[in-house]
């Protein structure tokens, strides 16, 4: 992926499907009755608001025209945001959900590590790198969690 753009309108989607799961997420927990992870995962959807808000920003966008699905490139052929991820239903536990996340954002790591190793384009190798560091920190993050959980 070459077009600064086009890689924009990726890092959109991609960070729109992260903060509505990151929001399905917190609800479940919060009627789970875990504050803790429920505050965790608010404040991850924040961190993916700001990450779309950001990516908006950076490609200049006003007006954001549906991108066609067809147009989108995405592994899989679906959003890594979205890779593996059936919803959030009352069976659901906290474990489950940390699990579901970490590989989300794995998922959404190496679509962006993808994107800095094999773009020509100096500008979206740069800022690929950057939100795949960005992902990177999330998924350390979560390990944390995961590894907190398993201790309790």
């Amino acid at each position: 992926m070459n077009d600064i753009h086009l890689f924009l309108r990726h890092a959109i989607e991609l960070e729109r499907e992260a903060a509505r799961r990151y929001e399905e997420l917190t609800e479940a927990m919060k009627t789970l009755g875990n504050p803790e992870v429920e505050a965790f995962f608010r404040t991850m959807a924040h961190f993916s608001r700001q990450h779309l808000a950001e990516a908006v920003a950076r490609g200049g966008f006003r007006h954001l025209a549906k991108l066609p699905p067809v147009e989108f490139q995405w592994p899989d052929g679906v959003s890594p945001e979205q890779f593996s991820w059936v919803g959030v239903d009352g069976f659901l536990g906290v474990d489950h959900a940390l699990e579901l996340a970490l590989d989300s954002e794995r998922s959404g790591h190496a679509f962006y590590a993808s994107i800095a190793a094999v773009s020509t384009n100096p500008r979206v190798k740069a800022m690929a790198s950057e939100f795949a560091a960005e992902e990177a920190e999330h998924v350390a993050d979560l390990e944390k969690w995961i590894a907190q959980s398993a201790k309790s």
